[in-house]
């Protein structure tokens, strides 16, 4: 898995390392059962400290996404579902977009003013 962190970035390190692993569950990139890198070795691998890597995780895990174990190590949980409630977001947004007459380019424009 490719995680990258922009240390000039004022987003957190931990931030970013969590929201990379989200996207990589909601695009599919990552599926249930997938395992992700041990801390240290994340942490190694990004130049981080790997308490950095740990809350990361820890954010992940409160929100259902992975599940840490000792020797097992930290485990995607729920892969799936986070992209299908992110379908149904998009799908939504499309829905009523189009119900209140916008253009795609338009939609387009007001997801680029919220992003």
């Amino acid at each position: 898995m490719l995680v990258k962190v922009d240390a000039g970035s004022g987003e957190p390190l931990f931030a970013q390392i969590a929201a990379q692993v989200r996207s990589a569950i909601a695009t599919g990139r990552l599926a249930e059962g997938d395992r992700l890198p041990p801390a240290r070795e994340l942490a190694e691998g990004l130049g981080v400290n790997m308490h950095t890597v740990l809350r990361a995780y820890g954010d992940l895990r409160d929100e259902g996404l992975v599940d840490m174990r000792r020797r097992r190590g930290v485990i995607v949980q729920a892969g799936g579902d986070a992209r299908a409630q992110l379908l149904a977001a998009a799908r939504a947004l499309v829905e009523e977009s189009r119900r209140q007459g916008l253009t795609r380019a338009e939609a387009q424009q007001l997801i680029e003013e919220v992003w």
